[in-house]
């Protein structure tokens, strides 16, 4: 049986672990070349080497600061003369902070907003002319339930997440008719190291165990569950099939119902 995404080429940013590494699996079992990075270059080699391996595709690591223009326009040169010009684009990196809105400081909202969704925008337009000029692309950002409603103690992030919800939208209008699809997938709490890091700081803060901080995160979700990354992960290989050339603009909540 053909895999669907043979001959396609897929840069994934902050693919090292959670969800972005679950992507780059999904893809390579769909028969994706890989291009993935993430900020240390040793981790980020290594799964590249154990995807390759593993599945029998080609798959090179990075090391880039996905913020940087000059390191992602550096990656997306050497990742094009390895394997081609990038068909599939995924915006994973991103993270977030804790904080009341008003003892944020001005540098953690910069640096919030750069590495969610100014990151995203300097890939996308790094990857998009040769996307143009081939008539074909798929970008998926990584968006958040956060892109959708707000949360408490993380406006910044909030402001950021619905920002990429924003790019995704305006950007699907102008590429509508030229072969290219974008779209965002907005996941709710999953069992990420990001949120693993985020229960660490509560159970600190409370004195509440890691079973009822848990809990509390997944109480929003009307399944009472964390995500896990493979179910996020089958949504962004869905979108990044040729046959979901219909599927444009749109920002999917994988949150077991927490967004309707």
């Amino acid at each position: 049986m053909t895999k669907p995404l043979n001959g396609q080429h897929a840069l994934i940013t902050g693919a090292s672990r959670g969800i972005g590494a679950a992507v780059a699996k999904a893809f390579a079992e769909a028969g994706a070349s890989l291009s993935l990075t993430a900020r240390n270059g040793e981790e980020i080699s290594a799964a590249a080497a154990a995807l390759s391996h593993e599945y029998g595709i080609s798959a090179t690591g990075y090391a880039a600061d996905a913020t940087d223009a000059d390191q992602v326009g550096a990656t997306i040169q050497s990742a094009t003369t390895t394997h081609g010009a990038p068909t599939i684009l995924v915006n994973n990196a991103g993270g977030a902070d804790s904080v009341p809105f008003l003892k944020e400081t001005r540098a953690q909202w910069d640096r919030t907003l750069t590495l969610n969704l100014t990151s995203t925008f300097v890939s996308m337009q790094a990857v998009l002319p040769a996307m143009l000029e081939a008539g074909y692309g798929r970008i998926i950002n990584m968006a958040s339930t956060a892109g959708l409603k707000g949360y408490a103690y993380v406006s910044s992030y909030c402001a950021a997440k619905h920002g990429v919800v924003g790019l995704t939208r305006a950007t699907a209008l102008e590429t509508a008719r030229k072969g290219v699809t974008v779209n965002a997938v907005c996941p709710g709490y999953t069992d990420t190291p990001m949120v693993a890091d985020a229960v660490d700081k509560i159970v600190e803060k409370s004195g509440r165990t890691r079973e009822e901080t848990i809990a509390e995160l997944a109480a929003g979700n009307p399944q009472r569950r964390l995500i896990e990354p493979d179910e996020v992960a089958a949504t962004v290989l869905w979108l990044a099939l040729p046959s979901s050339s219909s599927i444009t603009g749109q920002s999917i909540a994988v949150a077991g119902g927490e967004v309707m």
